[in-house]
């Protein structure tokens, strides 16, 4: 399930984006990029991006002055459980999935009479917090990557937390993050503890810690021919090991964590050319954006000014908002982060986050564990039937439940069945089920149009949702195509696009909505304490 995004202001909520002085709409989709091909349009600089997400991977390439998707591939990526709670990917299948999706978009790009040499620049936008370490010298990973949503290291958070002093939580005043198993300072810990591979390999100077964004930049500049071992800003921000108010790596928290730091990447600016392509249709281009997912949205969606915020659905459902260049701390389970840092000179901007861990997930599991639906694009359909969810509430914690509660014990529940509940009923709880978790950070799932409606009626204020949904890979690519070196997309005010946008205006009233939100809050309190005993860590050969 791709992240779709919706873009806010707060306050208030505006009909749309502010209308730039050169008005260039985003094009709907690929069918725009299709039509505008066939009358040969005369192509300005294109910039591709690739957008590496939990469930899939996809290329995708943008003109860099309308900012319209001209065409793109996507391949589903494999999940692996070997155990309960335990989430991996092979990096070998991502990083085959990126090389697959860029050349089959080259040779669309092909049929549609686009020379692939306007490709200028390409970003790199991905799922934050995975752990991937490998054998620099092989180029071979060591391990599956952990996933965000793993769930092994919970006995690790308890005993690292009991080490933190009550009266000087240096993790989060350093990191702007909750102790969690949601970070990869905790993945990377265990790794080192229970997997053979890695520590001879840390003890043999061998070993490469990267996010996955590390892990493709490297592989793609060379690999083990001078690969190019870096990670940007927004992604070190998620690992818990990086100070983010001096922008370096802490060796505090690197020796809390038990990290030793020669194995770490090299942190630049979201936006300068670190390497360039050695391979493939694109060999030769530079790689010069690079951007965690969620703040690519941000980037995407233009929030640029302090107060806009956006919400993407994927996965996961992260809501962030821009507080500009200052770390702002909240004490209600929002989490401070990076935002972005649009080049080596230019200053980094913050930002509050909201996350949830499950939102699109939810439609993967009816459709893949209990077969309700043969596709995602049905849990719509079915819901329609009924419009309701007739009582029925389900609060799917599959890995505990994050903002606010960060309760790592919950599972998911489904409650209020009766003899009338059916799969249609199930189908809409799961739905409001991603609103409710909103509200309560109070952010692809935006182009189904019921959930965008639930979620108008769930906030009671207004929802807009741009018609172009791939923001995520759009901020990538403006970081790429805006580097130094490229200078193929401005990021002048004057010179965005301006943003079509659908909205969706609350249907029900407040109190209709007060009584459905109070409900959800008791289905999330049955959720908690389900676990009492933890899965056993035990090595790994």
């Amino acid at each position: 399930m791709r992240g779709l995004a919706l873009r806010t202001r707060h306050p208030p909520l505006p009909l749309a984006p502010p209308s730039p002085r050169k008005p260039a709409a985003i094009a709907g989709g690929h069918e725009a990029g299709l039509m505008a091909a066939s009358k040969k349009a005369v192509w300005g600089p294109l910039v591709g991006a690739v957008d590496q997400g939990t469930s899939s991977t996809r290329f995708l390439v943008f003109n860099s002055k309308t900012a319209e998707l001209l065409s793109h591939h996507q391949v589903e990526i494999k999940q692996e459980f070997p155990r309960e709670g335990w989430v991996e990917q092979d990096p070998k299948e991502i990083l085959h999935s990126v090389y697959e999706c860029i050349e089959k978009t080259c040779e669309k790009l092909g049929q549609l009479n686009i020379d692939i040499s306007n490709i200028k620049a390409i970003g790199v936008s991905n799922q934050r917090e995975t752990t991937v370490v490998w054998d620099k010298i092989t180029g071979e990973p060591l391990y599956n990557a952990v996933v965000w949503l793993d769930l092994r290291t919970q006995s690790t958070v308890e005993s690292l937390s009991k080490r933190i002093p009550g009266n000087n939580n240096f993790v989060k005043s350093k990191t702007g993050l909750p102790l969690s198993t949601y970070f990869s300072a905790v993945k990377l810990h265990w790794l080192l503890d229970n997997v053979r591979k890695v520590q001879k390999a840390v003890e043999d100077k061998r070993a490469l810690f990267g996010t996955i964004d590390s892990w493709l930049i490297w592989s793609l500049t060379g690999g083990v021919s001078g690969g190019v071992h870096c990670t940007d800003v927004t992604n070190a921000s998620r690992t818990m090991l990086f100070n983010i108010h001096s922008l370096e790596w802490d060796k505090q928290l690197c020796d809390f964590f038990g990290i030793p730091m020669e194995i770490l990447p090299n942190v630049r600016s979201s936006s300068e050319i670190y390497g360039l392509m050695k391979a493939g249709a694109l060999e030769g281009v530079p790689i010069s954006g690079c951007l965690g997912d969620q703040s690519a949205a941000l980037v995407g969606q233009m929030c640029f000014q302090i107060g806009e915020a956006k919400n993407t659905y994927g996965t996961g459902c992260f809501l962030l908002c821009n507080t500009g260049h200052k770390c702002v701390f909240s004490d209600h389970g929002l989490l401070t982060t990076v935002a972005y840092k649009l080049g080596r000179d230019k200053p980094v901007y913050y930002a509050l986050e909201g996350s949830v861990a499950i939102a699109g997930a939810v439609v993967r599991w009816l459709r893949d564990n209990l077969g309700i639906i043969k596709t995602s694009e049905e849990i719509e359909k079915l819901a329609k039937v009924v419009g309701t969810s007739y009582g029925c509430y389900f609060v799917p914690a599959f890995s505990g439940l994050y903002a606010p509660y960060w309760e790592p014990s919950a599972r998911g529940i489904i409650c209020g069945l009766t003899q009338f509940t059916n799969k249609c009923h199930i189908a809409f709880a799961a739905l409001e089920a991603v609103c409710f978790q909103t509200r309560e950070v109070d952010g692809g799932m935006t182009s189904n149009k019921i959930l965008m409606q639930l979620q108008a009626d769930i906030l009671c204020i207004p929802v807009v949702k741009p018609s172009m949904p791939e923001t995520t890979a759009l901020g990538a690519a403006m970081a790429a195509g805006a580097a130094e070196g490229v200078n193929v997309w401005s990021l002048e005010p004057e010179d965005l696009s301006a943003v079509t946008m659908e909205r969706f205006e609350p249907q029900i009233n407040a109190e209709e909505s007060e009584i459905r939100y109070s409900t959800w809050k008791k289905a999330v309190m049955k959720s908690m304490g389900w676990v009492t005993t933890q899965s056993p860590e035990s090595g790994v050969p």
